[in-house]
């Protein structure tokens, strides 16, 4: 596990490697050593920089009854010293803008304390604790990660680009200059989408465009794509290029929601069951795909859905060859093609460059195109009822399979997670962390409109993966910090317990006391958790991350395309344990401000941040209580502290 720590006396420091980002973790040996504490400051000095603090959103309601240092924000950890035993620092545009600096980094984490009289003390360098470790982009020998920030619903976005910044041009096209002006800053400095969109799609948006840009600037390559969701206009382009050179083959969902009527009986589609109609301008799938065939010709495009869905989200990269392609390299994940789950959306990417994982795939590609993206037929193929392993030769471990299955080999690949969850909860220090888009149990249809079904398989749930989230935070024994849209219900950070947190990725109606910003509505948008991530054993033996673009339900295992990924390595797994952390810290705080402080609206903010701060009476507590649930062998932050720290 890429992890350091270092030690001053009582105090520890923590740091772990994630994607552009790090995970700090503090501990003190005894509780004792809290006494009068403050909490942390926190500096981050890039290599070859000065460095600087960290912010924390919150100060002092008197500042000058506190150590303050002249010419640091009132909001630098310095000044306002953070009231958390983790944190996870993110590069960019607060202090160094859109392209932060990579590579070394060191953290010098020093715990702060009032004087008897509740006083903030000066900084003691004595006591501070520091730790070297690399901010980069994560790759592990042939595996390189992605992750879409999203977070639209953040200060952060409302900092850099407003409340009510558009993603889209009105009424937009397939194509748009992504360059045009979208907005200005608070500050009144104008910004284009491309500059929303590299903030918004991060590590995931810069990873696609690397792979496409590097198969349009080389004529030895080609490119097979599965697309559900296909609209992001600079995407777009590159794939028409493609097509216009013949270097490109792609399968595209056409279930309802991408496709108007039924789909004509020509080379560019196999023969489906009508889709469904839908009013209003036709989906800009089908502007794709008019766009397409023109460009790249009739024989280049199949339009389907197995079962219900074409739901993979894959560009397979292969190098020309005289009488076959040899595939050289393969992206997967949950991540759609669009505006929306690019950015918008949370979301995960993996790039395999390896040429036997990136061949499993291009099999299940030609599988896939040979037979008319027929449910029937994959469901019996090899590729269906069996999991391809990759490991060695400096790949990480992780097994592989594709949907649609017939209902056995669905059960048993579910089984695998839901058995892998019930192993955490009973062992010491088990964890589980979670970010998928939906668990909560479906409305059930009134009798009048029921129809009859097959039988579930014996011993079998409907949605096994579900119940098992579902019902982890009520469960003591284990550390369960999870998400989704829809949780079936919201369970915040407990105090005095040690049952875990499961928050919705969609609150409604948030209401933020000053000197928080308002956030926009998610409405409107669909997801914003549209990852399907399940990590069981995080720091333990054995850890493992369950990822990819399937939903992990039992029935959309047996009628969508779909790709299950189980990867089996503690780097890969501490990636997307700190995605998780993230998520689920944000919007613990947004669900629990959902209906407004204790219920009552918000005096509508001044114009000067500040001034709002000191009307609001949200300050930094002068006080060490603050402390006192991190060693509280009864509750869920002592759990926590001692499994990150």
């Amino acid at each position: 596990m890429t992890t350091v720590a270092a030690r001053n006396g009582t105090f520890s420091l923590r740091a772990f490697r994630g994607d552009a980002k790090t995970l700090l973790a503090f501990n003190f040996a005894t509780k004792a050593a809290t006494r009068n504490l403050a909490g942390f400051t926190i500096k981050a000095t890039p290599k070859g920089t000065k460095g600087y603090y960290l912010f924390n959103e919150l100060r002092y309601e008197n500042p000058a009854d506190h150590a303050q240092v002249a010419g640091e924000s009132p909001k630098a950890s310095i000044n306002a010293p953070i009231h958390k035993f983790r944190w996870v620092h993110v590069p960019g545009q607060t202090h160094q803008g859109l392209s932060p600096r990579m590579g070394d980094y060191t953290y010098t984490v020093t715990p702060r304390f009032y004087d008897d009289n509740n006083s903030l003390m000066p900084l003691d360098p004595k006591l501070s604790a520091s730790v070297t470790i690399e901010v980069n982009n994560f790759s592990k020998g042939n595996l390189t990660l992605g992750f879409a920030r999203g977070y639209t619903q953040s200060q952060a976005f409302v900092n850099h680009f407003t409340k009510d910044a558009k993603l889209m041009p009105d009424n937009r096209k397939l194509v748009y200059d992504t360059s045009a002006v979208a907005g200005k800053s608070p500050e009144g400095v104008p910004f284009t989408y491309a500059d929303a969109y590299q903030w918004l799609g991060f590590t995931a948006r810069a990873r696609i465009f690397e792979l496409l840009d590097a198969v349009k600037a080389n004529k030895n390559l080609v490119l097979d794509v599965f697309a559900y969701d296909l609209n992001e206009p600079d995407l777009v382009q590159r794939l028409l290029t493609l097509g216009r050179q013949k270097r490109v083959r792609i399968i595209l969902d056409n279930a309802s929601l991408h496709h108007r009527g039924k789909p004509k009986k020509t080379a560019t589609s196999a023969k489906k069951k009508k889709s469904g109609k839908s009013k209003g301008a036709p989906p800009l799938e089908d502007d794709f795909e008019k766009a397409f065939v023109k460009a790249a010709g009739p024989n280049r495009m199949l339009r389907g859905h197995f079962g219900r869905f074409a739901h993979d989200k894959v560009f397979i990269v292969s190098r020309k060859g005289k009488n076959k392609n040899s595939p050289i390299k393969v992206m997967t994940g949950s991540t759609n093609f669009s505006v929306t789950g690019i950015y918008v959306n949370s979301n995960h990417i993996l790039i395999y460059d390896d040429p036997k994982v990136a061949g499993w795939y291009a099999d299940v590609f030609q599988k896939t195109w040979d037979t008319g993206i027929k449910k029937a037929a994959f469901a019996k193929s090899n590729w269906a009822n069996n999991a391809f392993t990759a490991k060695g030769s400096g790949t990480p471990k992780t097994v592989i399979t594709f949907s649609p299955h017939d209902e056995a080999h669905a059960t048993q690949y579910l089984d695998t997670i839901v058995n892998r969850i019930q192993q955490e909860t009973k062992r010491a220090q088990g964890s589980v962390l979670f970010a998928v888009m939906t668990i909560s149990a479906p409305k059930k249809k009134p009798a009048a409109t029921k129809k009859k079904t097959k039988p579930k398989a014996k011993g079998t749930a409907k949605n096994p993966v579900y119940d098992a989230l579902r019902s982890l935070h009520s469960n003591a024994e284990v550390f369960s910090f999870g998400i989704s849209d829809s949780p079936g219900g919201t369970y915040l950070y407990p105090l005095g317990k040690k049952t875990g947190v499961l928050v919705s990725g969609k609150p409604s109606k948030t209401n933020l006391p000053p000197p928080f910003n308002q956030v926009p509505n998610i409405a409107g948008f669909g997801h914003q958790i549209h990852h399907k991530f399940v990590i069981c054993g995080f720091r333990g033996p054995d850890p493992v991350v369950f990822c990819g673009s399937s939903n992990l339900a039992w029935m959309g295992e047996q009628v969508n395309g779909d790709n299950l990924l189980a990867v089996y390595d503690d780097d890969v797994v501490t990636a997307f344990a700190i995605e998780a952390l993230l998520l689920v810290d944000h919007f613990n705080f947004l669900d629990s401000t959902a209906k407004g402080p204790k219920g009552k609206p918000t005096k509508k903010m001044p114009a000067v941040k500040q001034q709002a701060a000191d009307q609001a009476g949200w300050f930094i507590r002068p006080t060490d209580k603050w402390a006192g649930k991190y060693y509280d062998p009864k509750d869920l932050h002592c759990v926590d502290r001692q499994l990150f720290a």
